[in-house]
């Protein structure tokens, strides 16, 4: 049995915390492996490493005096070690670091030091091997990232270990040219070790005991999810629900190994599990509410749209030609309305508008902004009658004035579309109609 614990940087921000990791790490012994962040924030006012790196780089790049900055960065790493009482000095390791930023590495040299230098003092505190991810997570010249190679060489080095730390986030090409994922993507690196070596759980240790219903910042101590599906939690992050990088469930879900968020500072909550598959009845008819803000319709009218072949291609086709997603795209006999994120959209605007009249000559375009989606998202949907019933009538009691309702074939999930203004009062609705009326 292996498990494959991956700690943020709240979990790692000081000695103190280094010391509750160990002591998570150390009451199970499947817990062989293990992925560090870069220390995080202290306190509220406190800065992140990462942050610090990235700061310390821009100076060095900018041929400006930066050793004042990596100082305070190594005086982080030297109260951590103190705390721990290790005898560990990095000295060596910055000065490698200094000669590498007057070299100009490149930021993601940079950014990627506060893993790395984490994750030697872990390996020392645990008495584990350190493996450079430098050497086993591996990245194309072109940045792409190369999973067959980096599923190859970390099984083979992994294999060889009992216990090992490998830190976050980074990696590097073939070449030595050190790269990183996008922030947050330490749980990538959690993910690729665990595919690697087989491991039997996957533990992501975070400041939070899992996945809410809610958002905590709109619903007051919304209840936990226990256990959530892959297909549910893809649905809810892409509506914004996140505790781990969405890019991280794709190597473990493809060996079926589920994922366990857990809370470092409160270690004997359950947490929330994360599977392919269950036969758990999910607590409430929904599983979780999640949404965004900053959405435009586009609405598009005309008479006998239904009739003619190819219509939703050519609307669709103006979006495409200028580079935009559409999100969703409720339709009518008469009427389609596509919603895109208004950002993206409202850049290209006209040429959108004037490229939709050209390819589909429609009776009238209309366009709405300042909306915003709101995803209902739960297994126990499917088997339960009148869930759009309830949610319309949450929404109506609460003077919430729905836009677009768009519901999955799967009946995983129900979109509905209100106003920004009405947007925290949709979600509460939703809530209280669920689950407050229910416990």
């Amino acid at each position: 049995m292996i498990k494959v614990v991956k700690f943020g940087g709240s979990s790692l921000a000081s000695a103190t915390q280094f010391a509750k990791v160990g002591n998570i790490i150390k009451a199970d012994p499947e817990r062989k492996f293990v992925v560090p962040s870069a220390p995080g924030k202290r306190n509220s006012k406190d800065t992140k490493v990462t942050d610090m790196l990235y700061a310390c780089y821009d100076l060095a790049e900018a041929e400006k005096d930066f050793s004042k900055e990596l100082k305070k960065i190594k005086e982080r790493y030297e109260a951590i070690i103190n705390g721990l009482h290790l005898t560990l000095s990095l000295d060596d390791e910055f000065k490698i670091i200094e000669e590498n930023f007057k070299k100009k590495a490149g930021s993601q040299y940079a950014a990627s030091r506060g893993e790395y230098l984490n994750g030697i003092i872990m390996a020392n505190y645990l008495g584990y091997d350190f493996v450079d991810s430098a050497e086993v997570i591996i990245f194309n010249e072109d940045g792409s990232f190369d999973a067959d190679t980096t599923d190859k060489l970390l099984g083979e080095r992994l294999s060889k270990l009992e216990n090992a730390v490998v830190p976050g986030f980074y990696g590097a090409t073939l070449g030595g040219v050190v790269k990183t994922f996008s922030r947050g993507g330490s749980d990538i690196t959690g993910s690729l070790v665990s595919k690697a070596v087989h491991a039997t759980a996957y533990e992501n240790w975070t400041d939070v005991s899992g996945f809410l219903i809610a958002d905590p910042r709109i619903i007051d101590n919304p209840k936990p999810i226990k256990v959530i599906t892959y297909r549910e939690l893809r649905e809810l992050s892409y509506m914004g629900a996140s505790v781990l990088h969405e890019d991280s469930v794709f190597p473990v879900r493809k060996a079926g190994i589920p994922i366990n968020i857990r809370n470092t500072n409160a270690p004997d909550d359950e947490g929330t599990w994360i599977v392919e598959s269950t036969c758990h009845h999910p607590a409430y008819t929904i599983t979780g509410i999640a949404g965004k803000k900053g959405f435009v319709s586009v609405n598009i009218d005309k008479d006998m749209m239904n009739a003619e072949v190819g219509f939703g291609r050519k609307v669709l086709s103006a979006f495409e030609e200028n580079g935009i997603n559409f999100e969703h795209m409720p339709s009518g006999i008469d009427t389609m309305t596509v919603f895109v994120h208004e950002p993206e959209f409202a850049a290209k605007e006209q040429a959108v508008i004037s490229a939709i009249n050209r390819n589909a000559h429609p009776d009238s375009i209309e366009i709405e902004a300042d909306l915003a989606l709101i995803a209902v998202v739960g297994r126990g949907m499917k088997s339960t009658r009148g869930t759009a019933g309830r949610i319309f009538s949450a929404l109506a009691h609460a003077n919430v004035n729905v836009k677009m309702i768009d519901q999955g074939s799967s009946e995983l999930n129900i979109i509905i579309g209100v106003s920004d203004n009405d947007f925290d009062t949709a979600i509460k609705a939703i809530y209280d109609i669920f689950v407050t009326t229910q416990l």
